[in-house]
């Protein structure tokens, strides 16, 4: 399918949507939804066909042509389904008025008195603007040319007509029972007309048929086409005349049509059943006066389930006009002056929608047995397509939409095939269609169809569609939006990102609780993936590993929630989670990313006070890490070769950035950073983690730092003796970090100890106190 078909249909719901108030936009015949949708099949089928390079195969083509026929459907039912039906006079007040009145005016009449046989007719018009194009045969340059010369040479020779060749050219010539017939090449071309003549009559274009046979040098064949019209006067059947006043040329002419419908009807029927005639013979008067005893033979012609179809609502709509009309007693064209003379008593309304129902149950069982007919040409009864005419003919689109959708739970259509992304995305438009023009649809059934088009979408990579058809999912929208953007992953970029949850506003989305929904799925997801945050405590002074797909997913999970400040505050909270996580993995480089990801405003927010705190001593942790850092880049920038002057400006920011970096240790070890709370909860053990981590990390590291600069600034290894004054203080318990059996142990900190004070007996004598006397 087509890339740009998926968006066309998106532009026509939008349009559409935007007026979704207006039902005669709606449901205009040109600019409505089905319209518009039917054309933009129309139009891709035409540049299939027109293209030489185009890859849609033939069964592409053949789908898609059913579903612009089945949005023509649509478009033929719903509007008199929805809208007020205009009054009109009953046939029976009609005669009571002027039992003259025409046969036509009389069928109108009864049309419009039955809301089921209205609908069949309109049902009929749309299967003669659906049939395949008519057969044009061969032209001919005569009446039986063929025949008529080998005739009238044996009348100018006296040798004799032919055996088997009939002796006279009259339209019945063939059918005495003699078993005579015409020249084979007039043979021929007489059934090529017959089988022409029946598709012009199944595609009914009855006029073209009456040329034709005129263009065949057939003028009886035409007049017993134009034997099916309806006697039809309009001087005497007190119709409306046009406001000018000025007729139209069938008034001009008198009458139109058969006034002896009735004879004709029944010697069509006659010459149906005729077995001595051409079987292609019969089947045109089959089609011409369609009844259940000439059934047999129309269905005959019958390839397609479309012609099935046509065959049966002619009959239905043919014997439902036919019934009414013996009910009326005919009037006077039909039942002549004994029927004026003896008027049926009209029956009591109870009767006549007693038989009204009778007959629609008659005629919605026949509709059924279409269900399984047996089809010799074209897609097979149980189509998906046919399904869903065969139930929009009945009004059944509940008990269809529910059918589709179920078939969707339980696996029974394969997503790879070439018809599941064009029905699919013909029954979510519908289920849209039907809900624009306030017809109920059942709501797990729109639900799971749509589910299934968003994945049609997602798999087209139509990503800017996504939100539009989500919003279409009520209370699920937010929930699906969000598993769709949760799917993007890596691929989408920031932009991307912050794009596609723009959409969701734009389609009535509530962009917070996307946002929210979206960065929970992606941490959740990440959490089943990554390993758990427990057992032996990582080193963090190791060479790092890059950091896995699966890390960067956490970590670009904070970008979904801080792309508008309505969500800082859960991005806080989920910020927290991710920064525990990485830090409790000894991932300090991809913690620190996050904090840096994070909008200045966060800082900001006071409450919670408990999760506000820890973020606050996350930045102060980063802070302190970057000073440390700066203090190792400074160290490495010290050469043996310097003038004074460099030397003394080296010197002096190597001791401002030591001692930076003591006081903010100092501080972070002195206060309650990290300090769980006493509940014993994932978060205190995950905070006791980290304390484990980083607090003998950082001793360590200022340990080292102060020791390694005692010959720059001398002062640093008392700095560092007295360090293990406030590491041994019972206030702040800091050698309980160092307590874990996999982290760094205490007699790591202190055989540091020991070489420092070992150093500060370099100078000479024997007491360890000096150095803080100094």
């Amino acid at each position: 399918m087509s890339e740009s078909l998926y968006s066309s249909c998106a532009e026509v719901l939008s349009v559409c949507q935007a007026a979704k108030d207006d039902l005669a936009t709606l449901l205009d015949p040109n600019t409505g939804f089905a319209p518009r949708i039917r054309q933009l099949c129309r139009d891709q089928i035409t540049e299939a066909e027109n293209s030489a390079s185009s890859d849609v195969s033939q069964e592409e083509l053949d789908v898609l042509r059913m579903e612009a026929n089945t949005w023509g459907l649509l478009q033929a039912v719903m509007p008199a389904r929805k809208t007020e039906p205009e009054p009109h006079v009953h046939p029976r007040t009609l005669l009571a008025k002027n039992p003259y009145t025409p046969t036509s005016t009389l069928a109108q009449a009864i049309m419009h008195s039955s809301v089921l046989l209205t609908e069949l007719v309109v049902v009929r018009e749309w299967l003669h603007e659906t049939a395949p194009q008519p057969q044009h045969p061969e032209a001919t340059t005569g009446y039986w040319k063929f025949t008529k010369h080998n005739v009238m040479q044996a009348l100018r020779t006296g040798s004799g007509i032919r055996e088997g060749l009939v002796k006279e050219l009259d339209p019945d010539a063939m059918n005495r029972g003699d078993g005579r017939s015409l020249a084979a090449d007039d043979a021929g071309s007489e059934k090529s007309l017959a089988q022409a003549l029946y598709s012009f009559i199944r595609a009914g274009r009855l006029d073209e048929a009456v040329e034709l046979c005129r263009k065949a040098h057939q003028p009886w064949r035409a007049a017993s086409i134009r034997g099916s019209l309806l006697f039809q006067w309009r001087a005497i059947a007190n119709e409306q005349r046009d406001d000018d006043g000025i007729d139209d040329a069938e008034d001009a002419e008198g009458w139109q049509g058969n006034p002896r419908r009735k004879l004709w009807k029944s010697t069509c029927a006659r010459a149906a059943l005729n077995p001595n005639l051409p079987d292609p013979e019969r089947i045109l008067y089959a089609a011409l006066a369609p009844c259940p005893q000439t059934f047999s033979v129309l269905k005959s012609a019958c390839r397609t389930w479309e012609d099935h179809l046509w065959a049966q609502i002619s009959i239905l709509c043919e014997e439902k006009q036919t019934a009414d009309m013996i009910k009326l007693g005919g009037g006077f064209w039909d039942g002549g002056l004994a029927v004026l003379e003896n008027m049926p008593s009209p029956p009591s309304q109870e009767e006549d929608a007693a038989e009204e129902e009778e007959w629609e149950r008659e005629a919605t069982s026949t509709l059924e047995t279409l269900g399984s007919v047996h089809v010799e040409e074209g897609p097979i009864a149980d189509h998906a397509f046919h399904v869903s005419q065969l139930a929009i003919i009945l009004d059944r689109t509940n008990s269809l939409l529910e059918t589709f959708a179920a078939g969707l739970r339980d696996g029974n259509f394969d997503p790879q095939s070439t018809e599941y992304p064009t029905m699919t995305r013909f029954f979510a438009h519908l289920c849209l269609y039907l809900r624009m023009i306030d017809i109920p649809v059942p709501p797990l059934a729109t639900q799971v169809i749509l589910e299934a088009y968003l994945q049609v979408l997602e798999a087209a990579g139509q990503r800017e569609l996504i939100a539009m058809y989500a919003g279409a999912l009520g209370d699920n929208a937010v929930e699906r939006y969000a598993m769709f953007l949760t799917s993007l992953e890596l691929t989408a970029d920031i932009n991307e990102r912050r794009l596609a949850l723009t959409r969701a506003r734009e389609h009535g989305l509530n962009v917070h609780k996307v946002a929210v929904v979206t960065a929970e799925r992606t941490i959740d997801r990440a959490f089943e993936l990554l390993p758990q945050m427990k057992g032996p405590l990582p080193s963090v002074i190791a060479l790092q590993a890059s950091p896995s797909d699966i890390e960067l997913l956490l970590l670009r999970s904070i970008e979904w929630t801080t792309f508008e400040d309505g969500t800082y505050d859960t991005a806080l909270e989920q910020a927290t989670v991710i920064l525990r996580y990485f830090l409790g993995a000894g991932r300090v480089s991809l913690a620190k990313n996050l904090v840096e990801m994070l909008p200045r405003e966060l800082a900001s927010i006071d409450q919670p006070e408990e999760r506000a705190t820890e973020y606050l001593h996350y930045r102060q942790f980063f802070t302190i890490w970057d000073s440390l850092d700066r203090v190792v880049e400074c160290q490495s920038l010290e050469v043996s070769i310097m003038n004074r002057d460099t030397r003394a400006a080296w010197l002096s920011d190597y001791k401002g950035l030591i001692d930076q970096a003591y006081d903010a240790v100092v501080k972070l070890l002195t206060s309650d950073w990290m300090m769980p709370d006493e509940t014993g909860d994932r978060r205190s053990r995950e905070l006791i983690r980290v304390r484990q981590i980083y607090v003998p990390e950082l001793i360590l590291r200022l340990h080292v730092m102060l020791y390694a600069s005692r010959e720059h600034v001398p002062e640093n290894l008392k700095r560092a003796l007295e360090l293990a004054n406030i590491v041994a203080d019972s206030r702040y318990k800091l050698y309980d970090d160092f307590l874990h059996l996999d982290g760094r142990r205490l007699g790591e900190y202190l055989d540091a100890v020991r070489r420092a004070t070992i150093a500060g007996l370099e100078g000479g004598g024997s007491d360890p106190f000096k150095i803080f006397l100094s």
